[in-house]
């Protein structure tokens, strides 16, 4: 029996994914994470999920209780047939198309298409993701009507009503930091910040106001400055 209250969060371990698991934590019963190892570069953001998972429902006590289990597939073959600055090492830089050559064709097509199978096993209904058309690179997967289809096509092809929930897809990153802020306080602003790992290079070197990064790749460089309007409206 598919539960109207569970859900599964795509919880890569970067600032948005972390956002969407406080999120789903905040309105469902019983919620689950799934990553993805795809040979991505900034690989090490795997290795952050379990202490963000960890420490969220300890500080946030509303949350205790909820978080379940915990998924991890390998999606190598992703990887392999991706020429991009996410899966090579090669600078980051912009395409004749429009796009940067960090976009990875099909990844959200196939990450949410994995999740819904995986939701179908586990009874699972609710699917939520951190796709954003506000504030992001031009990626042709993370559109609001990309995501409207998917959903169409998922529950036509898996004969379920999955429900496909993007709640940063209206905001900036600011409102990112804002959010997440609403939802647990600055101890959870605070985790993300130490914890999640959201650099295209895979740096965590020092840690700056707003989280571990390189500090200029186009990751780093959104975040911070999302920070950085955020505590601004605070002054």
């Amino acid at each position: 029996m598919t539960s109207p209250d569970g859900a599964l969060v795509l919880f890569s371990g970067g600032q948005d994914s972390a956002t969407c698991l406080a999120w789903a934590l905040d309105r469902f019963a019983h919620v689950e994470t799934i990553g993805f190892d795809y040979g991505q570069r900034h690989r090490i953001e795997l290795d952050c999920r379990a202490q963000l998972r960890a420490e969220m429902t300890r500080i946030v006590p509303a949350f205790a209780g909820r978080l379940g289990d915990d998924h991890t597939l390998s999606l190598g073959a992703l990887g392999e047939v991706s020429e991009t600055a996410l899966t090579r090492d090669t600078a980051i830089a912009m395409e004749a198309g429009g796009l940067p050559n960090t976009f990875v064709p099909g990844r959200n097509l196939v990450f949410l298409t994995f999740a819904a199978a995986l939701a179908y096993r586990r009874g699972l209904r609710h699917i939520v993701g951190g796709m954003c058309e506000t504030d992001f690179s031009g990626y042709p997967d993370c559109r609001d009507d990309t995501i409207k289809a998917l959903q169409v096509a998922l529950n036509l092809g898996m004969d379920r009503r999955f429900v496909l929930h993007t709640p940063l897809m209206w905001i900036d990153k600011a409102e990112t930091w804002r959010l997440a802020r609403n939802l647990g306080g600055e101890v959870l602003v605070d985790l993300i910040v130490r914890e999640s790992h959201t650099c295209y290079l895979g740096e965590r070197g020092a840690l700056h106001a707003w989280g571990h990064g390189c500090a200029t790749c186009p990751a780093c460089a959104l975040r911070a400055a999302g920070y950085a309007r955020f505590r601004a409206e605070d002054a």
